[in-house]
C-alpha cells in the first residue's frame, strides 16, 4: 500500500482537490524555509475529533500557534473525558420537532450528527475548573482560559475520566508543547457561560460556589495584546503562516494584528507568510468567511507574494488530509 500522500498526488489533479495539494507543498516549504504556522479553528473541529490528526501535527512541530473559538478549547477536552458517552444520530436530518426535545430531556446536546453529553462532558469539566476558577479568586490571580485548561491538565486533574488514548487529544499536545492559544469571545461557550452566572451571585445556588473577581479570567483585549509581542517576536527573522479552518472570529481576531502593529502601533513587521483557507463559505457580499485572499491585501494583511489558497469544501475531511500531507504520512 502506498502512503496518503502518494494517493492525494495521484487522484487530486484538479479543482478543489488539486487546491490540496498546492496547499500542502506550500505549507512544507513554508516550514521548511524555518518559518512557523498558526492555525485557527472555527466550527466544531474538537467535536469533529481533529485531535486525531492535529495533535500529531503539533508534536511534530508543524503547529506552532491555535487562535480557537470556546467551543474548540473545550469541546476538545469534553471528548477526552466523556468519548464513550457520545451518541450519534446518522439520520439528523430526519429529525422531528417532538425528537429534538427527546435530545434535549435526556441532556443530549446535538451538533450535526454527535450528541454531546451534558453530565459526563460538560459537568464532569466543570467540577474540575471551578476549583481553579477559585483558587485564581482567592489568591488575586489572572489567567487566559486556556492557562486553567494547562492547569486542569498539568495537575492530572483530568486522568482517572480518560476515556481516550490522550494522544488523540490536542488541547494535550499543546499543553506538552506550551503554544499560545487565543480564545477570542470564550464567553460564547458553555465553560464561559457558567463562568459568568458564578460572578452573578448566583452560583452559589446550583454549582455551590460564588466567584467574586469576574477579572480573573483574561480578556480579548490582553489576549490580543499578548498576541502583538508574540508575532513582532516570532517574526525578527522569519515569518508565520496563517493556516485557517472555517471563518468567524477564530479567524478574524490574529490575522488583524499585522494591521494593527504596522498601522496603529507604527511599527514594522512582516506580513503573515502563508495563507489558507479551508471554508464551505461562498464567496459573498461583506461576509469574512466568503472573503477571498486577495481582499486582505487591501487591508495590509497579506502581500501580493504570499502564498494564497481557499479549498471551497468541508474541513473536517480536508484538513486531516492536509495534516497527513504534511506529515508525510
Amino acid at each position: 500500500m502506498g502512503t496518503i500522500k502518494d494517493f492525494i498526488k495521484h487522484h487530486y489533479r484538479h479543482f478543489n482537490s488539486a487546491v490540496v495539494i498546492d496547499a500542502a507543498e506550500a505549507y512544507v516549504k513554508h516550514l521548511e524555509a524555518g518559518n512557523k504556522m498558526m492555525i485557527t479553528l472555527a466550527g466544531a473541529m474538537s467535536t469533529a475529533e481533529l485531535g486525531l490528526s492535529l495533535a500529531e501535527m503539533i508534536r511534530q512541530d508543524k503547529v506552532h500557534a491555535i487562535t480557537c473559538t470556546g467551543a474548540n478549547l473545550e469541546e476538545d477536552i469534553f471528548n477526552l473525558v466523556a468519548h464513550n458517552h457520545y451518541k450519534r444520530v446518522p439520520n439528523y436530518r430526519n429529525l422531528s420537532d417532538q425528537e429534538e426535545v427527546d435530545l434535549l430531556n435526556n441532556h443530549l446536546n446535538r451538533v450535526t450528527d454527535t450528541t454531546i453529553p451534558e453530565e459526563e462532558a460538560m459537568r464532569r469539566i466543570e467540577k474540575q475548573i471551578i476549583k481553579l476558577w477559585k483558587r485564581a479568586d482567592e489568591k488575586g490571580e489572572r489567567y487566559f482560559p486556556y492557562e486553567f485548561m494547562y492547569q486542569m491538565i498539568r495537575e492530572g486533574m483530568l486522568k482517572e475520566f480518560h476515556q481516550i488514548d490522550p494522544k488523540d487529544s490536542w488541547l494535550v499536545a499543546a499543553c506538552e508543547k506550551n503554544l499560545p492559544i487565543w480564545t477570542p469571545g470564550w464567553e460564547d461557550s458553555t465553560l464561559g457561560n457558567i463562568f459568568v452566572a458564578l460572578t452573578k451571585g448566583r452560583g452559589k445556588n446550583y454549582y455551590g460556589e460564588n466567584i467574586k473577581n469576574i477579572g480573573i479570567v483574561k480578556s480579548g483585549l490582553e489576549a490580543m495584546s499578548t498576541l502583538i509581542d508574540w508575532y513582532i517576536e516570532n517574526t525578527k527573522k522569519n515569518s508565520i503562516g496563517f493556516f485557517q479552518i472555517g471563518g468567524g472570529i477564530a479567524g478574524d481576531f490574529p490575522i488583524c494584528v499585522v494591521p494593527l502593529i504596522q498601522q496603529d502601533l507604527k511599527i514594522d513587521c512582516k506580513l503573515w507568510g502563508y495563507f489558507c483557507q479551508i471554508s464551505d463559505s461562498t464567496t459573498s457580499y461583506g461576509s469574512y468567511s466568503g472573503a477571498v485572499p486577495n481582499e486582505k491585501i487591501t487591508w495590509g494583511k497579506l502581500d501580493v507574494s504570499t502564498p494564497r489558497f481557499v479549498i471551497e469544501s468541508d474541513a473536517t475531511i480536508v484538513a486531516p488530509l492536509i495534516f497527513a500531507y504534511v506529515l508525510g504520512q
